[in-house]
């Protein structure tokens, strides 16, 4: 920052001086150019003879026209040797005349007194002219004035027809040539100062250094390099924005057949259905409007088709099932708008059971994630995750962040969550067909108070539901209440929280191999995944 207001005392601080005082540069400090002659205090005996032998010759007639002087007391002097009316004044003769009468002109107190005298043009004094000035140093004819002690000495010119040498300053053109030449020794001493400041100490300069040119190349890369895979992926990737009027989003999603993109839910969550309160961008920075096809708030997925998609390519889907730990992947999106961002990692876990949303919110999501540890900040949801071929694995839809007491950090920090594909390919599929999505289920309540290992199935009715569907897919299988679930198709449950994402991520019809303890005892079962009731969509708040 800087400070602009600098007031007027700052002035003497820095030595300038205030207008108006002497400095010797004009004001009330300034020098005239001319002389004035010393005049003698009124009263005083006159001065001693003064050798005018070597000065100019000058009669009456010598004094310019329009000569004046300021401060002549009235009266009348002796003008060429007559004498005239007038108190104190010497005449012409270097006679002292009479001393004034009381109020008379001059000091009384014997101080020295002078009158400022003005000149004009030189030149012969016609008509009636003033009287010279009075108790003048030298009278008579060839009066010059003489020069002022201390003054700026003679006057170069003429006065009264003859020459007078007076002294001056530097003509301009002294004073011009002077300024060039302190110009031209103050540049080379800076010059010199700063070669003295820059040089090297060591003297190491080589005026013949060269680096070379740049060493020719190619801009293409292995398909299945990072560069490779995000040059094939970037042209199916779009940014989304959404303005519902008292709220808005931002996200990433991916173009697939038909020409639908698929993104989160949470993204779009606030647009309503058929109504183009979407932009999408495109990576060839090209936009469009377009509207919900549909959305599926428990899987966090939903489906949004544009006006137009400018010739991009839809991207292709690969296969969840076939990821394994430490399979290398790129995640491609618009993180905090920042569209085309492309970042790499590792798929560091499988069936990460990870709950996005509000807990016990109709809108919470409950995902068997693939985790990753490609940095993904917020504007990347929606955005695809993809193997090294440029497949789509997942759906890149949530971070794990550090709580405000640990910081409050809210970026990535090496934890981000992808929804597998086969997940979001059935949704998306029923989602463009019947604009809803099944939600996948087995029929059971979760004992939440239970503490040991695995699920253990609710042995009491809750809010007028049993703890195992009459029926229903686990009925069938012969679990029952109080049954503690420990495994499902060889993964084992940490508790209740896993087994709802695991069950979620699978399409009804799908077979679980489950493994539960009874009495102590442990047994197996195959467990088809029924669906849910379908139920309306909630219209976003």
């Amino acid at each position: 920052m800087t400070d602009e207001n600098r007031g007027h005392e700052a002035d003497d601080a820095e030595g300038r001086t205030p207008s108006g005082q002497p400095d010797g540069r004009g004001g009330a400090g300034a020098t005239s150019e001319f002389s004035r002659p010393d005049f003698l205090p009124a009263g005083q005996p006159p001065p001693p003879p003064v050798d005018r032998s070597h000065a100019p010759s000058h009669g009456p007639q010598g004094y310019g026209e329009g000569w004046s002087q300021l401060g002549e007391p009235p009266g009348r002097a002796r003008w060429s040797g007559q004498e005239q009316e007038g108190p104190g004044y010497e005449d012409w003769t270097g006679r002292q005349a009479p001393p004034p009468a009381s109020g008379g002109w001059g000091d009384p107190s014997g101080r020295t007194h002078r009158d400022t005298a003005i000149f004009a043009t030189p030149g012969g004094l016609p008509g009636n002219q003033p009287p010279p000035p009075s108790r003048a140093q030298g009278l008579g004819p060839g009066w010059a004035p003489p020069p002022v002690p201390g003054g700026p000495g003679p006057y170069d010119g003429t006065f009264g027809g003859r020459a007078v040498t007076e002294r001056r300053g530097p003509r301009t053109g002294t004073l011009a040539v002077l300024a060039v030449l302190i110009a031209l020794l103050a540049s080379a001493a800076g010059s010199f100062g700063t070669y003295l400041l820059t040089r090297p100490g060591n003297s190491d300069l080589d005026p013949s250094y060269r680096l070379g040119t740049a060493p020719s190349g190619s801009n293409s890369r292995a398909p299945e390099s990072i560069a490779g895979v995000a040059s094939k992926v970037l042209p199916s990737v779009v940014s989304l924005s959404v303005n519902a009027g008292t709220s808005s989003s931002t996200g990433s999603g991916f173009l697939i057949k038909g020409g639908y993109i698929v993104t989160n839910n949470h993204v779009v969550a606030g647009a309503e259905p058929n109504n183009s309160q979407i932009q999408i961008q495109f990576s060839n920075r090209k936009s469009t409007s377009a509207h919900v096809v549909g959305r599926d708030p428990e899987s966090d997925l939903a489906v949004v088709k544009p006006d137009e998609t400018f010739g991009a390519p839809e991207i292709a889907l690969g296969n969840s099932d076939n990821v394994v730990v430490g399979d290398p992947v790129v995640a491609i999106g618009s993180p905090l708008g920042l569209t085309g961002t492309v970042t790499s990692g590792i798929v560091s876990a499988l069936n990460r059971p990870v709950q996005a949303g509000e807990e016990n919110s109709t809108d919470t999501t409950w995902l068997s994630a693939i985790q990753t540890d490609a940095a993904i900040n917020p504007g990347n949801s929606g955005g695809p995750l993809v193997n090294a071929a440029g497949e789509v694995i997942g759906v890149n839809s949530a971070i794990a962040t550090l709580g405000r007491s640990l910081g409050g950090q809210s970026g990535s920090i090496g934890l981000g969550f992808a929804i597998p594909v086969n997940h979001a390919r059935r949704v998306a599929e029923e989602l463009i067909t019947t604009g809803s999505a099944k939600k996948s289920r087995i029929g059971i309540t979760i004992d939440q108070s239970y503490q040991g290992t695995g699920v253990r199935i609710d042995t009491e009715v809750r809010s007028g539901t049993q703890p195992i569907e009459p029926k229903g897919p686990a009925d069938k299988a012969g679990l029952k209440p109080g049954d503690i679930i420990v495994e499902i198709n060889g993964t084992v449950l940490q508790d209740g929280y896993e087994l709802i994402a695991l069950i979620r991520n699978k399409a009804p019809g799908e077979k679980l191999t489950v493994k539960f303890q009874r009495g102590g005892q442990e047994k197996t079962t195959v467990v088809t995944i029924g669906a849910a009731s379908p139920q309306p969509t909630p219209s976003p708040s």
